[in-house]
């Protein structure tokens, strides 16, 4: 029996019974493997619609989204499945994929990994050659024999609010709260304020969070060190929380530091969600660096980045560690137009009118302009090899390039939507409500 006859003959079993789920599960799971994608969702859907709850109907409509490329989709119900304790490795798999897909490779590695530690048989090549840690010796960081490693982590940077386009009250917000203390400490010990604490920075992906927490350092001339998810997750156990430790410890040593975590939801997860010991301890560290236990955290201004901030353990909001909570949004037209004048800059450009452009661009990140500019140099390229001769970038080849591409943030502003409207305690996302509106 093929698979368009085994279809039919369950099509008329279901017809019998139109309530066994068992059976409508398979059904649905045939009609994907026929790329029957309208018949499949309709049956994931009728189950749910009889039990909101089934996770397989759950499960297998997250792959369909997925799979017809509707991948804001599948990752809501990934992230509400995850959420919920599930760590079947099919849904891990899945959902890691989902998420490198996204661009959101920090948690995905975090994923990733759960999956090897549950289901090492289920190891895929792919994430693996772009996951795999290296199993670094317990304290390199720390104990300062990986020199190289603090060489590379612990810079100087060149750039101040005045090279970020945009942003105006996301710096303002920054300037108060954090950069003042720093230029004035004495004022503020008059009123018993440290210079330092925690602030986190949320947002759609490509909207400057990592260029404005090195511009924060940049504006009061301190180190910058900028922490990924491999710089800490190690493989062996014990190591991770080794590396944190390091790290920080390597920030109190070279004050004034600004200390910035990227995707710093994949390093501080929901510890109610995690079945491993493993990650709670590193949580546990984390919570303790931040709060300076047996050292003190003066002179450091502590930056997270997250794209997905309802991922993040609670605790991590608490006075004392990031109590101060900003959101990043895509740029406004002004910063549109800055920050494309600052790409233009240096290039073959002729007299471009990037006002208009900013005006045709409404919801691009900076990302999304870099990428627009992009475009441009492409079609530029190829007509040079053609005629051999290099043509300035024009207003015309702007609009041209602009409107063929679509805004990223639209994926991230579908997913944030749900959780600003329905996980929104205390306010803490009706910035996403202000700036939809």
């Amino acid at each position: 029996m093929d698979l368009t006859e085994m279809i039919a003959a369950l099509e008329q079993a279901l017809a019998l019974s139109p309530d066994n789920a068992p059976l409508r599960l398979q059904l649905a799971a045939l009609c994907m493997n026929a790329d029957r994608w309208s018949d499949a969702e309709m049956h994931y859907k009728q189950v749910l619609i009889n039990n909101p709850q089934d996770q397989k109907a759950k499960l297998g409509l997250a792959r369909l989204f997925q799979r017809t490329d509707r991948l804001s989709a599948a990752i809501v119900i990934y992230d509400e499945l995850y959420d919920r304790g599930v760590r079947d490795p099919e849904l891990l798999l899945a959902y890691s994929r989902a998420l490198v897909r996204d661009g959101s490779d920090n948690r995905a590695q975090q994923v990733y990994m759960e999956l090897v530690a549950k289901a090492p048989n289920m190891a895929d090549d792919e994430l693996d050659s772009l996951f795999r840690l290296s199993g670094r010796e317990v304290g390199d960081i720390e104990d300062g024999d990986d020199n190289d490693a603090l060489d590379r982590l612990l810079i100087k940077p060149d750039v101040k609010f005045a090279d970020v386009g945009g942003m105006d009250g996301v710096k303002k917000e920054i300037a108060l709260k954090i950069i003042m203390p720093f230029r004035q400490p004495d004022l503020y010990k008059a009123y018993n304020k440290k210079a330092g604490g925690g602030i986190l920075l949320y947002g759609p992906p490509g909207c400057g969070k990592t260029f404005i927490a090195k511009a924060t350092a940049g504006e009061i001339d301190a180190r910058f060190v900028s922490v990924g998810i491999s710089d800490v997750l190690d493989m062996w156990i014990g190591n991770s929380e080794k590396n944190l430790a390091g790290i920080f410890g390597a920030a109190r040593e070279n004050t004034p530091c600004v200390l910035f975590f990227d995707e710093i939801d994949a390093l501080g997860a929901n510890r109610g969600h995690m079945k491993h010991s493993g990650g709670r301890h590193l949580i546990n560290q984390f919570l303790s660096e931040l709060d300076g236990t047996g050292s003190t955290n003066e002179g450091i201004l502590i930056m997270g980045a997250t794209n997905a901030p309802w991922h993040m353990d609670p605790a991590f909001r608490r006075p004392g560690r990031f109590d101060r909570i900003i959101f990043v949004p895509p740029p406004d037209q002004e910063g549109r137009k800055r920050i494309l004048d600052l790409l233009l800059r240096g290039m073959p450009a002729d007299d471009v009118d990037t006002a208009s452009i900013a005006k045709v661009t409404d919801g691009f990140s900076g990302a999304d302009l870099k990428g627009l500019i992009d475009a441009c140099v492409e079609d530029k390229l190829a007509d040079a090899f053609s005629s051999g001769k290099p043509e300035p970038i024009t207003t015309r080849d702007m609009r041209k390039a602009a409107g063929r591409l679509r805004p990223t943030t639209r994926e991230w502003f579908n997913s944030a939507k749900n959780y600003a409207l329905y996980a929104n305690d205390g306010g803490l996302y009706d910035e996403i409500l202000k700036y939809m509106k």
